[in-house]
């Protein structure tokens, strides 16, 4: 019966399937006939010189439309190598975008872009080109969707596997408010290794409201995750279940056969067809096949995503279906397509600084120092060396937290557990209970997404797994999304945690070797985005554990004491120049820990001093809101001591370069020593003389 179903209906599919035909995959692709200019001179693009917004391509030819990609290609290209920026995310995607504002109305249709940095044609093409010269700089675009930048810009990202919550929120919304507006959500194979994007999945079954989910399918974590020798595919199970659908084409064609089957009849004979569609859905694709619609998705592919052809039939099929339910379309594309340079780079050209369009070469400036995340990683190694308990976990983050490296010297002692920092966090906590010495490295502001399991699974239990907390503080071009401002304010609230933060590199090892050493509680330590200031390193990058609870006196003053918490501490110490230039003797302290506070250390400031000036690179609730917590208590604020706390300001910091967001902080040394000569009360010409 299933063959006679299969025979009698096969030449009935219509020749334009839901899914990408044998032909098609076949064919040579049009878009490639002309070449595309990457001179790095100022392509000319006649067909996207008509497009303001998405209304405009309304009415595009396919041919207009293949020219219109070849176009927004040579524009992110052209504009990227100016700007630098997420460039081979959004070449990966340029005909999907093309794609969906053609077929859907947006912005009455939502589209949401899962992170959000493949989202550069999006806003090309949805009225802001014009300045895209500025994106991820200071008053300019955003290098992410951003509601209040766009109404094309249904929902704001940064962080990833969001949008399929977003956007079935957005579709019960809909269907409460009685409006009929599509909702797509666009998410990558990397973003599905993300605990939450299941559990939206789930839910969106369930309720079985309309909703679109495109799958994103290019074989490669959007993310910094390379290996030292090449991109790094999304781990676990899924990427290998995608990976077979991609394969089965017998699973394509047994099933574009039932679903011509079940168009044609009704009654028991279509229920006989959706169970013929449901076995052949198991018996050829397995469990892989059945994945989605396991969790009452309908799924549709895969499709090549690189095909307009293809995805303007397809997206306007699914836009025609009276009420499918939640939709999945599968498609297959390729990070950096059309730009050579990107298509063989090992991290395709994922994030780049300004480069040469022609080349693909990245012009980065030289620095005597390495970062902060490579003075981490090299340290940890060198502790790893000498015990071998020691491991590592990162979620889908080796290139940017420098696990990279300790994963190509131990391969079989470091674990990436896709974009999963609960399960990160938990799979360390486990690993904790076994005797081993786990290092969780994860960017502060990605570990906001873990903190239940920091708090309940680690801190609770008092397990001794040690938090690297890399791009603490201001981060420059990413923004708010990407800010590490909340890490101390959050880690140092848990009774059992020490919570450090290093002045400058060679700290940094010491408190790696430090947290190593600890061994009866968890550990954190914060570190920022950029490069050492060229402080003298341990031996063979081996840190000496610190004591616990100590900070440390850099300069001896008298009327003025500045404690800084973290590299913070490196603007406390020019601040103290501009003070002694015009006479006043200012201490510095390296506070080294918040938690726990160095009482004897605070206790001696206020006794010497009649200021006090607190100063960290982080939000309220952090550094300050504990030493004010101990003055408090130990009535050292019932004298005449002045202090004053100096942190992040209570508000979100916009994108720009770090120098930018300290000074709008209010952060600099100048900032920090016009503080102190407020609070001792000299005069304006003071300020003048420090330009202040």
């Amino acid at each position: 019966m299933i063959t006679a179903a299969q025979d009698n209906n096969a030449a009935s599919v219509d020749k334009h399937t839901m899914v990408t035909s044998e032909k098609q995959q076949g064919r040579r692709n049009p878009r490639l006939a002309r070449s595309l200019n990457f001179s790095g001179e100022k392509p000319s693009t006649p067909v996207l010189d008509t497009i303001n917004y998405p209304i405009h391509m309304k009415n595009l030819s396919l041919g207009e439309l293949e020219s219109l990609a070849g176009e927004v290609r040579e524009e992110i290209v052209y504009t990227v190598s100016k700007t630098g920026g997420h460039l081979s995310s959004s070449l990966g995607v340029t005909e999907l975008t093309i794609a969906l504002h053609h077929v859907f109305n947006t912005p009455e249709d939502k589209i949401i872009w899962d992170v959000g940095h493949q989202a550069y044609a999006h806003k090309i093409l949805t009225g802001r080109r014009s300045r895209m010269h500025t994106i991820r700089q200071t008053s300019g675009l955003a290098g992410f969707p951003k509601r209040d930048e766009s109404i094309y810009d249904a929902f704001g990202a940064g962080h990833s596997s969001t949008s399929i919550s977003a956007g079935l929120g957005m579709a019960i919304g809909r269907d409460l408010l009685g409006k009929n507006n599509h909702v797509i959500s666009v998410i990558g194979d990397g973003a599905m290794t993300a605990g939450q994007a299941y559990e939206a999945m789930n839910n969106a079954g369930y309720l079985d409201s309309n909703l679109i989910i495109i799958l994103n399918d290019n074989g490669q974590v959007s993310l910094p995750t390379a290996t030292v020798d090449g991109p790094a595919p999304p781990v676990g199970a899924l990427s290998k279940a995608l990976t077979n659908l991609q394969s089965s084409r017998k699973f394509r064609q047994l099933r574009e056969a039932a679903k011509g089957l079940t168009k044609k009849v009704g009654g028991q004979a279509h229920e006989i067809a959706a169970k013929v569609d449901e076995y052949m859905r198991g018996m050829v694709g397995g469990s892989n096949a059945c994945l989605f619609e396991e969790l009452g998705l309908y799924y549709i592919g895969p499709v090549d995503g690189h095909n307009l052809e293809d995805l303007v039939h397809i997206l306007k099929k699914v836009q025609a279906m009276p009420a499918p339910g939640p939709v999945l379309l599968h498609i297959i594309t390729e990070k950096g397509k059309g730009y050579a340079p990107a298509e063989i780079a090992a991290d395709k050209m994922h994030g780049v600084v300004k480069f040469d369009a022609m080349s693909g070469k990245q012009l980065k400036v030289k620095s005597k120092t390495l970062s902060y995340t490579q003075y981490f990683a090299e340290s940890l190694i060198a502790e790893a060396e000498r015990d071998e308990k020691i491991v590592a976990i990162h979620a889908a983050m080796g290139g940017g937290t420098g696990l990279n490296l300790f994963q190509k010297r131990f391969p079989e002692r470091c674990f990436d557990v896709g974009i999963a920092e609960q399960h990160a966090v938990t799979f360390a906590a486990g690993l904790a209970t076994e005797g081993l010495k786990p290092f969780c490295a994860i960017y502060s502001s990605f570990l906001q997404r873990g903190f239940d399991q920091v708090a309940h699974d680690v801190d609770l239990q008092k397990l001794p797994v040690r938090f690297a907390m890399d791009r603490s503080g201001v981060v420059g071009a990413d923004g708010p999304t990407h800010c590490g401002a909340f890490d101390t304010t959050f880690m140092a609230c848990l009774p059992n945690m020490v919570v450090m933060a290093p002045s400058c590199e060679s700290e940094l090892m010491h408190m790696v070797a430090t947290a190593a050493a600890i061994d009866d509680r968890p550990s954190c330590f914060r570190y920022p985005r950029g490069n050492g200031i060229g402080y003298i390193l341990p031996q063979n990058n081996k840190g000496t554990p610190l004591e616990i609870g100590k900070g440390r006196v850099l300069k001896e003053g008298s009327r003025v004491a500045i404690l800084g918490y973290g590299t913070i501490v490196q603007n406390c110490l020019a601040a103290a120049k501009h003070l002694q230039v015009i006479g006043i003797s200012a201490t510095v302290a390296d506070a080294r820990f918040c938690k726990p506070l160095d009482g004897d250390l605070i206790r001696l400031l206020v006794k010497e001093h009649e200021v006090l000036i607190t100063v960290e690179e982080g939000s309220i609730g952090g550094f300050s809101s504990h030493v004010s917590h101990f003055l408090a208590l130990n009535g050292l604020l019932d004298g005449k001591l002045k202090w004053r706390p100096m942190m992040l300001p209570d508000r979100y910091i916009n994108h720009g370069s770090q120098r930018e967001q300290v000074e709008e902080a209010g952060l600099s040394s100048r900032h920090i020593a016009a503080t102190a000569l407020s609070l001792i009360g000299e005069n304006k010409d003071s300020l003048h003389l420090l330009k202040l």
